[in-house]
């Protein structure tokens, strides 16, 4: 099976008119998400990658399988509050507000190579955060990678617009 029919769209949630991509589908069967993992691992095993970077939450849930499998670090990206010890922070935009993106400070060497991992990437404004995150924190974004990606929502061309690549496993139409 292909990664995209493991993922269920349902409509009007969290409010009307949007179209929730839902990666529970994906979560929950093993050979799904072996499927997803090594098609991620797979792509950045020849790379130089130093650490992996995922941003909280799902991107905890791939971000980790992949270091795992690369045998590399993982260091989260968290919501403000949540990561103990001396952290540096960025605000940014989310479609229904504002919200604030953690990384402890030193998580990131000067200079390292970092993979970006995400289950989603929608309009980028959490994508961006993180980015910015680890630039500010001395590393080098190889590539931003996610599950699933919503083009039509511009995430991925406003990543690239901050020279940064993009990758994903799919793609839906629609938002």
């Amino acid at each position: 099976m292909s990664i995209k029919s493991y993922i269920r769209t349902v409509p009007d949630y969290p409010k009307p008119g949007i179209l929730f991509r839902d990666i529970t589908g994906l979560l929950e069967n093993a050979e799904g998400l072996r499927e997803a993992v090594d098609a991620i691992a797979a792509r950045y095993s020849n790379r130089p990658i130093d650490i992996i970077a995922g941003i909280e939450a799902r991107g905890f849930i791939f971000g980790t399988a992949v270091a795992y499998a690369l045998g590399l670090g993982f260091v989260p990206i968290r919501k403000a509050g949540k990561l103990p010890g001396e952290v540096i922070g960025v605000g940014y935009e989310l479609e229904y507000g504002t919200d604030r993106m953690e990384i402890h400070v030193g998580a990131v060497r000067q200079g390292a190579e970092v993979l970006l991992i995400d289950d989603l990437i929608a309009t980028g404004g959490t994508a961006l955060a993180a980015l910015d995150l680890i630039r500010r924190s001395g590393g080098q974004v190889t590539e931003a990678c996610f599950v699933v990606d919503l083009p039509e929502l511009g995430g991925a061309e406003r990543l690239r617009a901050f020279e940064c690549d993009v990758f994903a496993l799919c793609t839906f139409e629609g938002h």
